[in-house]
């Protein structure tokens, strides 16, 4: 094995986020932790040993109570904090079944599009929702500042 730098063997935080369709709504996550607040969409982080395709899937479920099928690969987020590189792989999906139920997470609902862009979007948002709407696979880098200022870059 040869030696790495710590660069080379940066530490990796792997997540997902959906945006579920209904038609002209899409379902809403109103956050309630403090790491993390304002209305975004179900997702969170893949476990080891899970795929990201199964993460998602799960991740919906988990904070939503539908479970949802074919999910699309829109884009990836990515952002450095503490020390991680957190990537984000963003999924669309319309096809779902199950009963809808808030969880610990927030409370979930379905608005329509025009409405949730009106509401107070945790940060990022607006990018991401960019990435949903486009029928080609994007990326976005968040450039973290030390004061909490940021720019995003899509590419």
């Amino acid at each position: 094995m040869s030696d790495k730098t710590d660069r080379e063997l940066e530490k990796v935080i792997p997540m997902n986020m959906c945006m579920v369709c209904r038609g002209n709504e899409v379902l809403a996550l109103d956050k309630v932790n403090s790491s993390y607040t304002g209305t975004t969409f179900p997702g969170g982080h893949v476990e080891p040993g899970e795929t990201f395709h199964d993460a998602v899937i799960r991740e919906v479920y988990e904070e939503t109570g539908l479970r949802i099928r074919h999910p699309k690969l829109t884009g990836i987020y990515h952002w450095y904090r503490d020390g991680f590189h957190n990537i984000g792989y963003m999924y669309r999906a319309d096809e779902f079944d199950g009963e809808l139920k808030s969880s610990e997470e927030g409370r979930v609902y379905w608005i329509s599009r025009k409405e949730y862009e009106k509401k107070e979007l945790a940060v990022g948002m607006e990018r991401v929702l960019q990435m949903m709407d486009s029928d080609e696979f994007s990326e976005c880098f968040m450039d973290v500042r030390e004061d909490g200022s940021y720019t995003e870059y899509m590419y």
